[in-house]
Order: C-alpha cells, then sequence, then structure tokens
C-alpha cells in the first residue's frame, strides 16, 4: 500500500522507472491510495494532475540523486541494531556536544563522525547533537534550508549510514539529539505546495512562509516526523529549530503535542526521549509541565547566558550585546537563567520575558558561550579562538561547564580550533547562489563590516575552511586547553554541588576592573558551598576564602590561597571549595 496527502491533485499517479504508471484512488481528507509495493532502494515519485513532471515523494526516506528528482524507498526496519542493552540518558547531568556532519571531520559523512566518538566519550560527553541532516539542494549547506524533513541528506551517506552512526553512538554510551527544523522550508525542491496547503499563505517568518499549522494534515506530519527518528531511528532527542516561528492558534499548541507524543513513546519504549526547544521568547511555558498549563518540553536554550558571557569575555556591545554591557547580566543568568525577564530590551524596543518559577531545576536551560548561529552568524563566521588569548578561552570553557544549565559545546570548541565556521552553501541555481551571496553581504554592510570580511557563501573555499582541522588537537595551547575541558567536566561529574537543579542553591556577585567596561569585570559565582571566581580584569583579584576551602580547580597555576584569601591573576578562574 503507498499513500500520499495531495488535495490540491484532481488525480495522482505513482511512476516507477521501466514501469507503468499506477492510479491512486482518492479517498477522505486529500489522501491518495493505491495497492503499491515497493522493494528496498526502488525508485518512485508522484505525477499531479495532467502534469508528466515526478516529484519526489514527501514523505521520502531517501533522494539519491537530490531532492528535484524521484525518490527511493527505505525500509528502516532492515537494518540489525545492536543497542537492545541500551538505557538512555537523561538530560539532567548531561554535557551536549553540538556538531555539523559535513564539517566535523575531513570525510563530512556520518561514519566519518563515527570515527571521533572517541574522542566525545573521553571530553566527557553524554549527548551530540547533529545539526539538520534533512534533504536540501546540493552539497553543502547548514542544513536550515530542508525541504524533504523524513530523508537524511546522501552525501552524508544516506538514512543507513544514519542508523549506523546512532548504533555506534549508543555502544559508546552517547544519547543522540537530532535538530529539526519545523518552522520553514529551504527555496529550492520544495513542491510540497503542489500537494497540498503545507504553507500557510501571507504569513512570513525571518526564513520565508509559515509552515500552516492550522491543517490538521500538516500537524501530523510535523509529529510523525519527530516520531520517526524518535522510533524508527532510535534518536533520544529532538531540537526544535526557532520555535517562536511556529505560528499556531490552535487550541493545543504544535509544542504540546509533540512533547504528548514524545512522552507517550518513551513511556512504550521505555527510553527517555528528550525535547529542547530552541526560542528567542524567554517564555518558561515552554518548560513547564502540562498541569501547570506548560507545553511539557524537557528544555530550552538560553540565548541570554551566551550573550552575558559573550560580552564579559570580548567587550562587544554592538546589537543585541547592548543590554548585556550591564554589571549584573553574568549575575543574574546564573542566578536567574533569563536576564530579559520581563525587563526592557532595548534590542526590541520592549519589555521582553518573564520569570523561571523558582521551583524548574536549572538543567531545563541549555547553556552554552559558542555555538552554530552565535559562530556562524558572524560576518567571518569567527570563534572565541580566534580573538582572544588563551587566559580567556579558559575562563570561558569554566563558564561554559560549571554552568547552572546544561551545558552544550560546539564542536571544536574544546580545543579552542583556529578555524572559522562560516555561512556556507552550494545552491545549484546560480541565481539562487548569487541572491544568497547578495543578501549575506548586503546585510553585513549595512552594519558597518568591510565587505573584504564576508565571505562568498557560495564560494567552495568558504566550506573547505569551515572543517576542523584535528591535527591540531595535541599541539600547544590546542591540547592545554583540551585537557581544561576535560577536567571541568570530570568536577562536573564529581562534584554534587555541581548537580543540585535548584535555583535556591545559586549565588553571584560582580565588580569591575579598573577602566569600568564590559570586557573587564570579575565574578564570584556559587553553586553551594562550591565558589567559581573569575578574573577578567588587568590586576590580581582577591577573595575571602572560608576556612576548609581549598582550590579544586584553576586555569592559571599562579592563583593561590594565601591567609584566607584566594587569590587570581588576570584573565584566570578558579573554582574553590570543601575537600571531598
Amino acid at each position: 500500500m503507498i499513500e500520499v496527502w495531495a488535495p490540491r491533485a484532481a488525480r495522482v499517479r505513482v511512476r516507477r522507472a521501466g514501469q507503468g504508471d499506477v492510479e491512486l484512488e482518492s479517498a477522505a481528507g486529500g489522501w491518495w491510495r493505491g495497492d503499491v509495493a515497493l522493494r528496498d532502494g526502488e525508485e518512485y515519485g508522484f505525477v499531479l494532475g495532467d502534469a508528466e513532471e515526478v516529484r519526489p515523494d514527501p514523505r521520502s526516506r531517501r533522494q539519491p540523486r537530490g531532492v528535484h528528482e524521484v525518490s527511493a524507498f527505505f525500509d528502516p526496519t532492515a537494518f540489525a541494531w545492536s543497542d537492545q542493552h541500551w538505557t538512555g540518558r537523561q538530560l539532567a547531568g548531561g554535557l551536549i556536544y553540538e556538531l555539523h556532519i559535513g564539517t566535523f571531520t575531513p570525510e563530512g559523512t556520518l561514519d566519518g563522525a563515527i570515527a571521533k566518538l572517541g574522542h566525545l566519550v573521553d571530553l566527557g560527553v553524554t549527548h551530540v547533537e547533529l545539526l539538520p541532516v534533512n534533504g536540501f539542494n546540493g552539497v553543502w549547506n547548514w542544513g536550515y534550508d530542508g525541504v524533504l524533513w523524513y530523508t537524511v541528506h546522501e552525501a552524508y551517506g544516506g538514512p543507513v549510514a544514519y542508523q549506523r552512526f546512532v548504533d555506534a553512538a549508543h555502544a559508546a554510551g552517547l544519547a543522540v539529539i537530532q535538530d529539526v527544523v519545523y518552522n520553514h522550508l529551504g527555496p529550492s525542491g520544495n513542491y510540497l505546495p503542489e500537494f497540498g496547503p503545507y504553507l500557510r499563505e501571507g504569513s512570513r517568518n525571518t526564513w520565508g512562509d509559515s509552515v500552516n499549522l492550522d491543517e490538521p494534515a500538516v500537524r501530523s506530519f510535523i509529529v510523525e516526523n519527530a516520531l520517526m527518528w524518535l522510533g524508527d531511528y532510535h534518536v533520544d532527542g529532538l531540537r526544535l529549530d526557532a520555535v517562536h516561528a511556529l505560528h499556531d492558534e490552535q487550541p493545543v499548541h504544535i509544542l504540546q503535542e509533540l512533547a504528548e507524543a514524545s512522552d507517550a513513546l518513551s513511556a512504550q519504549l521505555d527510553l527517555p526521549r528528550t525535547l529542547i526547544a530552541e526560542s528567542d521568547l524567554n517564555d518558561p511555558k515552554l518548560i513547564l509541565p502540562r498541569e501547570a498549563g506548560g507545553y511539557g518540553l524537557t528544555a530550552q536554550w538560553s540565548d541570554d547566558y551566551h550573550h552575558a558571557v559573550h560580552v564579559a569575555l570580548t567587550g562587544e556591545t554592538a546589537g543585541y550585546y547592548e543590554d548585556f554591557a550591564d554589571l549584573d547580566a553574568v549575575p543574574k543568568v546564573w542566578t536567574e537563567g533569563f536576564f530579559h525577564n520581563g525587563t526592557f530590551s532595548s534590542f526590541r524596543g520592549r519589555d521582553h520575558g518573564s520569570p523561571i518559577p523558582p521551583a524548574v531545576p536549572t538543567w531545563r536551560l541549555v547553556t552554552f558561550s559558542q555555538d552554530h548561529d552565535q559562530i556562524g552568524n558572524r560576518a567571518a563566521g569567527d570563534r572565541l579562538s580566534q580573538s582572544l588569548p588563551y587566559g580567556r578561552l579558559a575562563v570561558a570553557a569554566l563558564l561554559t561547564l560549571l554552568t547552572p544549565g546544561t551545558p552544550m559545546l560546539f564542536m571544536g570548541e574544546e580545543w579552542g580550533a583556529s578555524t572559522p565556521w562560516q555561512f556556507f552553501t552550494s545552491h545549484p541555481e546560480p541565481e539562487l547562489g548569487a541572491a544568497t551571496a547578495k543578501g549575506r553581504l548586503e546585510e553585513f554592510t549595512r552594519m558597518g563590516w568591510d565587505e573584504s570580511v564576508v565571505p562568498d557563501p557560495q564560494d567552495p573555499a568558504t566550506f573547505e575552511r569551515s572543517t576542523l582541522k584535528w591535527d591540531e588537537v595535541s599541539e600547544g595551547d590546542h591540547a592545554r586547553l583540551l585537557q581544561l575541558y576535560r577536567d571541568l567536566a570530570a568536577l562536573r561529574r564529581s562534584r554534587p554541588e555541581l548537580a543540585d537543579p535548584s535555583f535556591a542553591s545559586l549565588r553571584a556577585m560582580s565588580g569591575e576592573g579598573a577602566s569600568g567596561e564590559p570586557g573587564e569585570r570579575a565574578f564570584a559565582l556559587g553553586h553551594g558551598d562550591i565558589s567559581v571566581l573569575v578574573n577578567l580584569t588587568r590586576d590580581a583579584v582577591s577573595w575571602d576564602v572560608a576556612a576548609g576551602r581549598r582550590i579544586l580547580l584553576s586555569t592559571d597555576a599562579a592563583a593561590e590561597v594565601l591567609d584566607g584569601e584566594v587569590v587570581v591573576p588576570p584573565d584566570a578562574g578558579v573554582v574553590v571549595g570543601p575537600a571531598l
């Protein structure tokens, strides 16, 4: 049996190579069905109306020749899984590692990434998060221009390689989180509107037409896609891209539908399933339980934590960083989760956000000092490692891994990778490629950047520059920083104070350096009996230390305890607490 939702078509046929077309029969709700049996790997497509063009299956699992060509039938049950004893991983206590398959290794494939899983285990990672892998036009792309949500990009290895990756990750003790994009579709290869009203006419978000969440079949298309990853592919969780762009006016929000479906599958499998939202709303409703009026998602990203830490480390205060020049920005995100929790946002020109109720566990916020957006959407795609000295990179590690939230790293951050991570595309259509490059250039030159700094996203060299150089890992300060990340991850695991999920256990205070500039700050941050002391000023800073406390970890060997005080050198941080 084969079926497709195509209410806009007056006639639907299935076309297979070397065989006659099969007419599908119209069924209720805009569905078309027919008695067609497909073999694994057999290519097919749909012909709509009286046209002769063949379109890929909207639920295609495999596109061997790209998103404009026919689909290939894929049987997900044929894979011999070896993870029968995998018990899953809760997000609480976790360490997430975000990576892009195409630039994580020189091979740029899922099998290439499998070979690096041991590195992640040694680092202390518990969850590996993949940027979108669904079908997009071209060879390389960030993945957020996907048009066939059920596929795995062929250049990465396709769906069987994806199964091998998840199986290998589980064998290594790593949970897998898949980044999915349900708020828009890419500009090339999107044939869904020919089948039905997948998009909402006259409603757009930042990236294109809004998805039509008023249509029940479209909502099912999204929920069933989520269950495909969480079920057929054994994925442990999903990161939901830019949920603030989901225009939903139905009584039950699509995020709640997804949470309910995920929870039901989790109960059925007896395995944890995690949903993490990316949202700029600063709205705790996303992570509040449904009985408290929330959507019941597991966690959400906190960009505010990134912004506060970034300003403290770099002194940058342009654009949305302006508000985070506030002396208390880092203490506030440390102790309250959001900086804007009902306060005025100068970037938005209005009050923004809501407070997080104290009963919410701190681990429900995913926090980071670098991620794909905050690097790749800079004009030159530059990492912190390309502008900050080792001392400040070490402090960034301290603030990232000892966060009250769930820490997340971006690939290569752990060794201060020298490679940028830039915005790259490979649109085969010359006009689309030119428009993308022009739009990117205009955006940054309006912001005052010299056009020579902005790379051409269509230039293959932009993609190549963004690929990690693994031979750096064992060299000089790269190796030194990597060891610090490993030590911090081990410290986080070993100290119960650092796993306490209560906002009530947190404390923070800050002070300015002599210049008073945002990049000249000192912070005393606390988890219960443990203190995280950070000095980003030009002079040594001293803090009183209680009797019995000692330095558990320091980013600079010159830090010391003298006469009841901890002396922290410039651009350094220490962790102080009682001995175990």
